[in-house]
């Protein structure tokens, strides 16, 4: 099995590819999680999906639902696959996405799980606004253009 990716950021353990695919972006930030212990070796062993993810409020606190971290095999009790996550953030932060949230009509989606350099597993969350189906049709034509124009300058030399 090849190796998980190295960025900037650190060992990636899982994105949300469709994400950028589904949403405009307009601002990320990065966030803590909590986690149990089996939890940290499901993620480090591979054994997660974020792809229907998000970001909730509830009382006060802002949650990770429906991200599936599978159960570790080698542990005797395991942790709920799908449980809501407590995700980490500074109050200001809390109070400034949940007011973003409410008045603008944008969603929390989390990009990608991952492990800073000094091990901990930390949440890149992105303000994002959906899509239609005539944006994404956009998108595919902008992409699929910049590779053709990326192929023409290759051949030219």
């Amino acid at each position: 099995m090849a190796p998980k990716k190295q960025g900037p950021v650190g060992r990636i353990a899982v994105q949300n590819r469709k994400a950028r695919y589904n949403y405009f972006i307009d601002d990320t930030l990065e966030a803590g999680i909590a986690l149990v212990g089996t939890e940290v070796k499901a993620l480090r062993a591979g054994k997660s999906s974020i792809g229907e993810a998000f970001a909730a409020e509830q009382d006060g606190e802002l949650y990770l639902m429906n991200a599936h971290i599978g159960d570790y095999d080698a542990a005797r009790d395991g942790h709920a696959a799908a449980r809501p996550r407590k995700l980490l953030l500074h109050r200001r932060e809390i109070a400034r996405l949940f007011g973003m949230v409410q008045r603008e009509g944008v969603t929390l989606v989390p990009l990608s799980l991952y492990f800073n350099p000094r091990g901990i597993a930390k949440v890149e969350l992105a303000v994002a606004r959906g899509k239609r189906k005539y944006d994404k049709r956009e998108t595919i034509k902008e992409r699929d253009w910049k590779r053709d124009k990326a192929r023409l300058m290759r051949e030219r030399g």
